[in-house]
Order: structure tokens, then C-alpha cells, then sequence
């Protein structure tokens, strides 16, 4: 039997068809987070709690990315990320840190680009072991900062950028009074070498006019005492993720997004959030359907990659000054080292050696255990009667 030009069949179709778009309009938005680092699993929590339906795909065995808490010492120590910079309620992540009760130790209340530690908790020895005079630290600092404000009015001058051992040089030229001799040029390049670890890249590549246009928040630096892991997994709790799914492909469709993974595996979505590292993004090995437009390959081929890495010392006892940084002053910043206290903030007794750019790439090319001799006989040119660190 017909009604109104239909059959039962079609009636039972179009009902059918209604139903489904009812339940497409009621379903919540669907959303694939591209890499499980701090971004992603800011990202992840933001969209789930806004009732979107979130999977997070991570290629290694664990989260966090460069937030990564070792506890292999009996303790925690961060290999990656450990200052929270910008103590203040303006901090989305000062918010998380104080509801969670972490302790901060704050090492400096200045929001400096470049001094996430007072100068006062510095202790700078030459490579025969002598420590260097305290005034003449302070000292070298101003200079420091005379030959700062020098750069800005070169840079101001200029229309094309120039890196900042280029500036370096205009500003001895033409102030030939900045220029320092002996122990007092060793320590300048301590701080030159201080600036490259901020910004993990040689002097060499750090731009002149751009190295000071970052915007901190205020309230100055404090270190994560029992470091960044609880954080993350605060974040992270009652999130859909995927560990060991390294992502290959992503195609965009009409109708949304399909992601493909190394092992094969599919995940479909209405969307995608991509929060994988530069490094990643630079190596191609994930492949974009369509291509991505130019304008945005371009920038991801040009911006650099730096690098800064920790090595990790642990002592049976502690046998150094209890400041927050013990430093290396050589005649080249490649010959300048540095290595964080963590005994002052933690308790726990151990030193943190941080090389950055060529310096680290060329650590990085040894093998863990040679890595480890090297930074300790770093420590040994300044305390010659260091005791050899635990081995794990």
C-alpha cells in the first residue's frame, strides 16, 4: 500500500535518515590532538572540558614531551622543563602549581630575559679553581648590560638583523672601553655563554634585533621543587590517549580529518589539533594532504631548532658552595660552562650540568656514559677534589 506516493519501505528509510541527522546534530564534535607534550595535553583538557570528544595520539611510551620528571634517583629530577617563568595569577600554569600545593623556589623576582637567577647566587671559579672575586661578577654584569643597551642602538641603525656576536663586535669598535682583559673577559663570556643557554643557540645565530622581544609575565622565576610531573598528569587525568602511535599522514576531507598511523592503525575526526615539536615538523616524516599552503612550510623550514641538554650528577655528599649556579669562565662561551645547585632548592644532592648550543650538539654525539666523564671533568677543573658522582 501507498501513502501520500511512498512506500513502507521508503517511509522506513526517510525516518531512518531523520534519525541519523538528529543524532549527527547531537553528537558532540570529535577532535584528534596531534602529539601528547604540555600543548597537546592543554589542548586535549581544554576541548574535553567543552565536552568535545578527544583522543590524544602520542608516538613515544610516555607524555609529557619535553616535561619529563626522572625518578630514577630515588627522587624527582626534571631532565626537561623545570621553572615556571612568570610567578602571577596572569600564569595559567602558576593557577594548576598552586591548586596542586607544589612548592616553588624562587630564584630570582627580576623578570629578566636573561637572568632567571640573582647574581648573588652565583659562584664563577677559573679553570685553576680560583673562585672569581664577587665584586667583579657584579661588575662584569653591568658591563654585561652596557654592552646590551650598545646592541639596541646598533640594531636601531641597521635594516637588515645581525646576529648578536656580530653586534658584539660593532659595539667593541666603536666602545673600545667595553672591551675587558683577562679574568674580567672570561667572565663577560660566562654571561655571553649564560644568554646562549637561555636561548639554546650560539651567539653566532641569536638574533640581535629580535633577542629581547620576548614578553615575560611578571613575578620572576621559581624552580619546580618536586618538578614538572605532577602537572602533567594532573592534565592528563580521565583524557583518551594513545601511547607508542607515532602519527605518518593526515589527510583533511570534507568532512573532516583522517589521521594514519606508523602501524597502521586509522582515527577519523571532525578535526585535528597538531601540537608536534618543530624538530618533528621540520624532518618530513609526516606527510599533509593537501600539502600545507607555502606560506606555512616556509616558516617551518626557516624558524631554527636550539638545543640546551642536562647531565645529571648525583653525589653521595655535597662538597661545593651553596649558591644556585657554580660557573666556568674560559676565553671562548664554548669554553664556559655551568651547572645548576639543585642540593640548595631540593635537598637533594646534585648538580646539573647544562650545556647549549655547538657545545651540546657536540656532547651529544658521545655516548652517555663519555657525556657523564665529560661534565664531571668540567666540575673537577673547579673543585679538583670532587668526589666521582653515583652511578646508577
Amino acid at each position: 500500500m501507498e501513502s501520500g506516493g511512498k512506500t513502507n519501505r521508503q517511509l522506513r528509510k526517510a525516518i531512518c535518515v531523520s534519525a541519523d541527522e538528529k543524532m549527527k546534530k547531537k553528537r558532540s564534535p570529535s577532535v584528534i590532538v596531534i602529539g601528547g607534550g604540555m600543548a597537546g595535553i592543554s589542548a586535549a583538557r581544554t576541548l574535553q572540558d567543552a565536552s568535545f570528544q578527544v583522543v590524544v595520539l602520542e608516538s613515544r611510551d610516555r607524555i609529557g614531551g619535553r616535561v619529563h620528571t626522572d625518578y630514577s634517583f630515588g627522587f624527582p629530577v626534571d631532565l626537561g622543563a623545570s621553572w615556571l617563568h612568570g610567578v602571577c595569577k596572569e600564569n595559567p600554569l602558576a593557577a594548576v602549581i598552586g591548586r596542586l600545593g607544589l612548592p616553588l623556589y624562587r630564584t630570582s623576582g627580576d623578570n629578566s630575559v636573561l637572568y632567571d637567577h640573582d647574581l648573588e647566587s652565583y659562584a664563577l671559579f677559573d679553570k685553576a679553581g680560583n673562585q672569581v672575586p664577587q665584586e667583579l661578577v657584579t661588575k662584569v654584569g653591568e658591563n654585561f648590560e652596557h654592552i646590551l643597551e650598545e646592541i639596541s642602538k646598533v640594531r636601531d641603525e641597521q635594516d637588515e638583523d645581525m646576529s648578536i656576536a656580530q653586534a658584539f663586535s660593532i659595539v667593541f669598535k666603536r666602545n673600545p672601553e667595553l672591551r675587558l682583559e683577562g679574568l674580567a673577559h672570561n667572565v663577560l663570556q660566562w654571561y655571553l655563554c649564560r644568554m646562549e643557554g637561555w636561548f639554546a643557540a650560539d651567539a653566532e645565530t641569536i638574533s640581535a634585533k629580535c633577542w629581547d622581544q620576548e614578553e615575560l609575565l611578571p613575578g620572576g622565576h621559581g624552580l619546580m621543587v618536586r618538578g614538572y610531573r605532577p602537572v602533567i598528569n594532573t592534565l592528563s587525568k580521565g583524557l583518551d590517549i594513545r601511547l607508542s602511535h607515532r602519527v605518518t599522514k593526515i589527510v583533511r576531507r570534507y568532512s573532516g580529518v583522517k589521521v594514519t598511523t606508523e602501524k597502521g592503525d586509522t582515527f577519523v575526526a571532525d578535526a585535528a589539533v597538531i601540537a608536534l615539536p618543530l624538530g618533528v615538523l621540520k624532518s618530513g616524516m609526516i606527510t599533509f594532504e593537501p600539502k600545507l599552503p607555502p606560506w606555512k612550510q616556509e616558516a617551518i623550514n626557516d624558524l631554527g631548532v636550539g638545543i640546551e641538554n642536562k647531565i645529571i650528577l648525583h653525589f653521595d655528599n655535597v662538597f661545593w658552595p651553596n649558591v644556585e649556579f657554580l660557573g666556568v669562565v674560559a676565553e671562548t662561551s664554548y669554553g664556559c660552562s655551568y651547572f645548576l645547585n639543585l642540593h640548595k632548592a631540593t635537598s637533594h644532592p646534585v648538580l646539573v650540568y647544562m650545556p647549549a648550543g655547538q657545545l651540546a650538539r657536540d656532547i651529544e654525539k658521545k655516548s652517555d656514559e663519555s657525556a657523564a666523564t665529560f661534565a664531571f671533568s668540567q666540575l673537577q677543573k673547579i673543585l679538583p677534589d670532587a668526589s666521582s658522582p653515583v652511578l646508577l
